[in-house]
């Protein structure tokens, strides 16, 4: 389940980021499974679970009555600054950001009781949040002097909003995805595929009698036909899964799998991928599809919208970018 968790973490990431409401909940359930399945936390991944954990409070930060601790008082956020400080201890060199993330956490715990007039619990978890360290007293003294005036509309509270909080999550996201980006199902079918004694035969059976024509095309077949031995055995296991996830695993295989759709375009217009993917211009065509796409399925959907429209050798990355562009140009 390592590559999985990792999948599952990137697209929480990327949904979180994005905004994705709907997919980033489908995700979260998703990777929730996945966690609530490990005796205990590999090493390699404390990172990876932490960080679904904290997007995973964050975004139910303002819902006090929504309760991940057996403690009753702990509030989300107060729970997401338990596994932000667990993150600071994987990582040092964003020492700078840390400290602004865990300050604005900090704050909004207390914001947010405030906001919803819980004043004698605001000035409660102050005590909790904060140690009697001299580094600490200055933020301390300023929250207990907000909690005692009642007004959750003061200028620090308004200064460093949920708002804010959200835009420093993002920007740390995007330094975690820039830094993790690889393509999970790929590296996970090739371990698969050697470890059975498949590779070898697998790829001879696809690839032999290749000539000079097709040989540009061999990346991209070993990817689809590693992608299939991966999908065979997953899905097949799949009737034994403990995991309760509806068929949110399955959209993640058909997610990775889209490589299916770029291949039968690549064999249409195999002369685009001579030295690499050439950028081609976007038909009028292709963007009525894409916007009936999203009409039909959502923005974020790109997975979705790429399987169901007619486009000419586009992946849903692709589909995104274009999305954007066309949303600048409006």
């Amino acid at each position: 389940a390592d590559w999985m968790l990792e999948f599952a973490c990137y697209c929480l990431c990327r949904h979180f980021r994005e905004g994705s409401a709907a997919e980033f909940r489908r995700w979260r359930n998703v990777a929730q499974a996945l966690i609530n399945d490990l005796s205990k936390i590999p090493t390699h991944q404390k990172k990876t679970v932490y960080l679904c954990q904290l997007l995973i409070r964050i975004e139910k930060g303002k819902n006090l009555e929504c309760h991940f601790e057996s403690d009753q008082r702990i509030s989300p956020l107060e729970s997401a600054l338990s596994f932000w400080t667990l993150l600071e201890r994987e990582e040092i060199k964003l020492e700078k950001l840390h400290k602004d993330i865990r300050c604005l956490i900090q704050i909004q715990i207390v914001a947010v009781h405030m906001e919803s007039g819980y004043f004698k619990e605001a000035a409660e978890v102050l005590e909790r949040l904060f140690t009697d360290s001299e580094t600490d007293k200055p933020l301390r003294v300023k929250l207990a002097t907000v909690i005692k005036s009642k007004d959750p509309y003061v200028p620090l509270l308004q200064s460093f909003s949920y708002n804010l909080l959200l835009s420093k999550i993002k920007s740390y996201i995007e330094l975690f995805m820039k830094e993790n980006e690889t393509n999970f199902l790929i590296q996970a079918a090739t371990k698969q595929v050697e470890s059975k004694g498949l590779g070898a035969t697998a790829l001879q059976n696809k690839t032999m009698n290749v000539n000079e024509n097709h040989k540009r095309n061999l990346k991209t077949k070993r990817r689809f036909v590693l992608s299939i031995i991966l999908l065979r055995d997953m899905l097949g296991q799949m009737q034994n899964c403990c995991l309760n996830v509806d068929s949110s695993l399955v959209w993640m295989y058909i997610n990775c799998l889209l490589g299916l759709n770029s291949l039968q375009n690549m064999e249409k217009h195999g002369d685009a991928l001579v030295g690499g993917r050439r950028r081609q211009r976007w038909t009028y065509k292709e963007d009525l599809e894409l916007k009936s796409g999203i009409r039909e399925f959502g923005v974020g959907n790109w997975a979705k919208i790429l399987v169901h429209g007619d486009f000419n050798n586009r992946t849903s990355v692709m589909l995104k970018d274009r999305w954007r562009t066309l949303c600048r140009s409006n």
